[in-house]
């Protein structure tokens, strides 16, 4: 198991590579970009020899390809094997182009057989047969073994290294067998799986519990019931289960229920957080941009949304367009008119937002819909009306027209309540039309609240005021 950097020691400044929020310092990294121009490679393994692989990785982020390239020419096996996973996938993909493949044989043996499939499924096809050509038979094995599952799969995630045991062994003969495996038991394990004659897992029994029973107890009054995660599963479905039931492992189990390998929890952080990451990034139309991604991949990935958000801003003008004739003989419509528009929107992504997190969570479901449907509406009335009460004060005080006060008063309590339907709704639409509520639901959501909120400003004004 790794261990936690150490924290920053004021009296070694010289030596200090973390500042005090554990981020690398910029001395520290313009001494590696000085030792890597100068192809001085003891200069760089001494600067790299008490970092950790995280920060290793970190500091490839603030190098160019070319220092990176030095960089990992001097890096032993050991490190390097601790730092690929740990880099962002354009980062990684740069560093695999440049290594000889014997180097990454080696350095892949390193690794549990997830993490080191997590890196051969990023090579190039001549890369991943040469690497996997001269790696030992067992480790190529695990490895095109995980492969074989489909990408975000809970059969892709796993680790196939496991601890098992059959039900009539004691405490003492599974303490005797972890001790024989030796350097063969996996990095990282918080379960001993209990298995049938067919090797199905019957049950569980966690290595703190198993260290405090006397030797004689039999694992089978030991054992508690265990969540079986299906190798077909999808990766977020597997994180819920894990954040559901508080687990630290879950076996894996193929089609006929036998144990094929383990996920721990330190898988499921990661895909939280990955998953976290790309809803994030999707509710603003928007693809994860490393740091190192090229100007036009990020426009690539951006103009798309960008377009439909055009078009959707043309059918808000065309309503405009039809009240023109209102505007030009009130200008106040056209001052007060984006306000309108301004706060639906607003009151519309907040929606949004909460549904799509809610989906996301599986908190919003059939079940309850119609509650939360219900809820946000009248949250978007009782906030419409708060802000129609102050907009209308200041339209009063503004341009001294009281009519003109209660027609965006009214404008922008419609507006909301609209804004709230659209929020809570677009998405669950789009999750049961099987489509990513992130991705789709903030253009259809802001066109909804534009359009609803001039057309009902303009509109009321029309018959009220002109």
């Amino acid at each position: 198991m790794r261990e936690a950097p150490a924290g920053p020691d004021p009296e070694h400044d010289e030596d200090e590579h973390l500042g005090e929020d554990y981020a690398l310092t910029a001395a520290f990294v313009e001494k590696v970009i000085d030792a890597a121009d100068a192809g001085d490679g003891e200069r760089l393994r001494d600067l790299l020899e008490d970092l950790h692989p995280a920060d290793i990785a970190d500091l490839m982020g603030f190098l160019t390809s070319e220092h990176r390239s030095v960089l990992v020419l001097w890096l032993s096996p050991h490190v390097l094997a601790e730092v690929l996973p740990e880099l962002d996938d354009s980062i990684r993909e740069q560093v695999l182009e440049r290594l000889p493949s014997g180097a990454l044989a080696e350095a892949l043996q390193e690794l549990d057989s997830d993490d080191a499939a997590a890196v051969v499924e990023e090579m190039e096809d001549d890369q991943r047969r040469a690497v996997l050509a001269a790696m030992p038979e067992q480790d190529r094995a695990a490895i095109e073994s995980s492969l074989g599952y489909e990408e975000d799969t809970a059969g892709r995630l796993m680790q196939r290294e496991v601890m098992a045991a059959p039900e009539f062994w004691s405490v003492g003969d599974t303490i005797d067998h972890l001790r024989a495996q030796g350097e063969d038991l996996p990095e990282l394990f918080f379960d001993i799986y209990v298995v049938d004659p067919q090797y199905r897992p019957v049950g569980g029994v966690a290595v703190s519990r198993l260290l405090r029973s006397a030797r004689e107890v039999k694992l089978s009054a030991l054992m508690e019931p265990v969540n079986e995660i299906e190798v077909h599963q999808d990766q977020e479905e597997v994180a819920y289960i894990f954040e559901k039931y508080h687990l630290i492992s879950a076996p894996v189990v193929d089609v006929g229920g036998r144990l094929v390998g383990q996920i721990t929890v330190d898988d499921i952080v990661n895909i939280i957080q990955e998953e976290n990451r790309e809803d994030i990034l999707r509710l603003a139309g928007v693809s994860d941009e490393g740091r190192d991604a090229s100007v036009m991949g990020v426009v690539r990935s951006r103009i798309p949304w960008l377009i439909i958000n055009l078009g959707t801003a043309v059918a808000a003008s065309l309503v405009i367009g039809a009240f023109a004739e209102e505007i030009e003989a009130l200008v106040a419509l056209a001052i007060l008119m984006p306000i309108v528009a301004s706060i639906g929107g607003n009151a519309g992504v907040q929606a949004m937002t909460v549904a799509v997190r809610s989906l996301a969570a599986r908190e919003l479901s059939a079940a309850n819909a119609v509650r939360i449907v219900r809820r946000e509406v009248v949250v978007g009335f009782l906030n419409g009306a708060a802000i129609a009460v102050l907009l209308a004060a200041i339209a009063a005080v503004w341009f001294g027209m009281p009519m003109l006060s209660l027609v965006i008063g009214l404008a922008v309590t419609i507006n909301l309540v609209a804004a709230a339907l659209a929020g809570a709704l677009i998405p669950m639409i789009l999750e049961r039309l099987d489509r990513d509520p992130a991705v789709a639901s903030p253009v259809f959501v802001t066109w909804i609240t534009d359009t609803v909120g001039f057309f009902t400003f303009l509109g009321l004004a029309g018959l009220i005021l002109l």
